[in-house]
């Protein structure tokens, strides 16, 4: 059999940078779990996309629970989250005990529909914040919700995990809420193999994150804790991992990109294939090539005759107000984000492959039609 072909899979950088950083943090005798590479790759990440402060963290739901927490969510509040997320996204409410409110897509970004936001503000005006993702490296229309949060002075927090190098009309996408949150996640276009980060340009905010961190330690000689705390600091060792990746960032949008214009070019005129959209406010990092159906041919099919060749390819993520577990709380909407379910397609986008890996894909895909 061939070697197989990811959906996303990571991978160190060609010129080793990583190493660089990490032999630096295995220079003494003992393993800090802080240190300098971490300082640096808070202040690193910050400048990249344009925040004032950083708190490095070990994942990216960790940077959205502490996100939530920073806003004030608590019991019984309501916060709209889309629902065309990963579940990630939706979770760290449930740690807080508050609801979510789950938003429906539109089909110009795939992203938080403008006008189903508008409609949830109608039901609930009291909502305590707003969660809004970049599917896929794809940027939401951030004009349009920031108008209508701003409108409604409620807070904003951006799930930007999976589009770290992508911009929306010239700023990237994590700072324009209150909050920011990023992964670096084993699949991401980066990664530390797992850490997330959480930005804002409220600095004191940050550093209480900081703070509840790193299990909420007061200043005191002994251990001494006045607040509940969490272990959710990213180690010395990981942050070094995350300076060398984070200096090949745009390589790696670079490829991406590729990757999704020769999918594009391949097999967009096939019969009933629609490529994800791509607006011109949007500079995507294309993190995934995703794409529709509305043909003879249905996803399942795709699925399963890649998977025969050994090479990975998966749906669209499905709508948490379809999830067995998420399945009691409310929907605003209509059934855009549950088409793109059914219909979608998430193609092999990983940044290793090679022209013939390209084409042998697009090749098995286009014998479908055939």
């Amino acid at each position: 059999m061939s070697e197989r072909i990811f959906l996303s899979s990571p991978h160190m950088s060609d010129e080793g940078f990583e190493m660089e950083y990490v032999k630096e943090a295995f220079n003494t005798n003992w393993i800090a779990p802080l240190g300098e590479n971490v300082n640096e790759f808070e202040k690193e990440l910050a400048a990249k996309v344009g925040s004032k402060a950083a708190a490095a963290l070990s994942s990216g739901t960790g940077a959205l629970h502490l996100a939530l927490r920073a806003a004030g969510v608590d019991e019984g509040d309501v916060v709209f989250c889309p629902t065309l997320t990963f579940s990630a996204t939706a979770n760290p409410i449930i740690y807080q005990n508050a609801n979510p409110v789950f938003i429906d897509s539109d089909y110009e970004t795939w992203n938080m529909c403008p006008k189903a936001l508008e409609e949830a503000f109608k039901k609930y005006p009291d909502v305590k914040a707003v969660i809004v993702v970049h599917l896929y490296g794809l940027s939401a229309d951030m004009d349009k919700i920031m108008d209508i949060c701003k409108k409604h002075n409620v807070t904003v927090i951006e799930d930007a995990a999976e589009s770290l190098g992508a911009y929306y009309k010239g700023q990237h996408t994590g700072s324009f809420g209150d909050y920011g949150i990023f992964s670096f996640n084993g699949n991401k276009i980066i990664t530390t193999s797992g850490g997330g980060m959480l930005v804002s340009n409220n600095e004191e905010r940050v550093a209480k994150a900081r703070f509840w961190a790193t299990q909420s330690r007061d200043s005191a000689r002994h251990y001494q804790h006045s607040e509940l705390g969490f272990n959710y600091r990213m180690s010395n060792v990981v942050a070094g991992i995350g300076r060398g990746q984070l200096k090949v960032l745009e390589q790696r949008v670079e490829k991406k990109k590729f990757i999704f214009e020769f999918y594009k070019k391949e097999l967009g005129g096939l019969e009933g294939v629609e490529f994800m959209p791509v607006n011109d406010w949007d500079e995507p990092n294309y993190w995934l090539s995703s794409m529709t159906l509305n043909s003879f041919v249905k996803p399942i099919d795709i699925f399963e005759t890649l998977e025969k060749e050994n090479i990975e390819s998966r749906p669209v993520w499905k709508p948490m107000h379809m999830q067995p577990y998420f399945e009691e709380y409310d929907f605003v909407g209509t059934d855009v984000s549950e088409k793109l379910f059914e219909n979608g397609v998430c193609l092999p986008s990983d940044t290793k492959m090679t022209d013939e890996d390209l084409e042998r894909v697009v090749e098995i895909i286009k014998g479908l039609w055939r």
